[in-house]
């Protein structure tokens, strides 16, 4: 596996499928950051706290101009029913075989469990924030707030909430 992404590096292509069969590549971004969260499982706990707080904090999350999109092994089905079961705004990427967690360089945990790491990327394409922890997943969402906060230009007037 790939070291992990770290702050200014490049992040390699995406181009995955969503839970509803929609293509979403990083060049569709069109110059607007991302958050880009990976998590090991669609409904365990971790992961269900993980996403509802981004859900709860996706319109501070738009407003300073970020696209959110949620990563795991999990198939389109699996996806759906998470997405549906919580209401989740934003996409999830299926991510079979787990390339794009490679590309990215996503730590396993001991060896087995799927990583949580969330990346929030300029509309440049660089990495500017990296978090990693496994056991807060809510805590990815603040990490993520605060990063795209440094981002906004000052006197942007995007305050986020």
């Amino acid at each position: 596996m790939a070291r992990t992404l770290a702050p200014g590096d490049p992040i390699p292509p995406i181009a995955l499928v969503d839970a509803e069969g929609v293509m979403r590549r990083s060049d569709q971004l069109a110059g607007r950051a991302l958050v880009l969260f990976f998590y090991p499982k669609d409904d365990t706990p971790g992961c269900t706290a993980e996403a509802c707080a981004f859900r709860d904090s996706y319109a501070d999350l738009k407003a300073l101009g970020a696209e959110v999109w949620g990563v795991s092994g999990d198939d389109a089905a699996s996806h759906r029913r998470f997405a549906s079961r919580h209401q989740l705004p934003f996409p999830l990427l299926v991510d079979r075989g787990n390339a794009l967690r490679q590309a990215f360089g996503v730590p396993a945990v001991l060896g087995l469990l799927p990583g949580r790491v969330t990346f929030v990327i300029d509309g440049d394409g660089i990495v500017r924030h990296v978090f990693n922890n496994l056991l807060d997943g809510a805590a990815h969402r603040q990490e993520a707030l605060a990063a795209l906060r440094r981002l906004a230009p000052s006197g942007s007037g995007q305050g986020g909430g």
